[in-house]
């Protein structure tokens, strides 16, 4: 694992993805494609980690969890690479800002919603 990475993407999510490509960022690729979710979420808390996913079950999780790791859950159902990657970025930076503070962050495509 690079000792700088903050954020833990799901595998569910690109890899390519130039956003999320710097020295902040380990795509769950890097580790093991084939990890169970509970290995996933048992790496990111024992790192101090914050997952990126677009699964459910790390949402209902972190409900009943006390962070690390916190979870940042993209709720945008299927749609083009480029409207996911627009929506991405146009929301990313205040969704990192509310992950420091929220246990869980939901991204939706006309906003965000945080919970403690």
């Amino acid at each position: 694992m690079r000792e700088e990475a903050r954020i833990l993407i799901d595998v569910n999510l690109p890899s390519s993805f130039p956003l999320w490509s710097g020295d902040d960022y380990l795509h769950v690729s890097e580790i093991d494609p084939s990890l169970l979710d509970s290995r996933i979420w048992d790496y990111a808390k024992s790192h101090g980690l914050t997952i990126v996913t677009k699964d459910r079950d790390f949402s209902d999780r972190i409900l009943v969890s006390v962070p690390p790791p916190r979870v940042i859950h993209i709720r945008l159902g299927n749609i083009r690479l480029k409207e996911f990657m627009e929506t991405i970025v146009r929301h990313w930076p205040l969704a990192c800002e509310l992950s420091n503070t929220h246990r869980i962050v939901q991204v939706f495509e006309d906003r965000l919603e945080a919970i403690e």
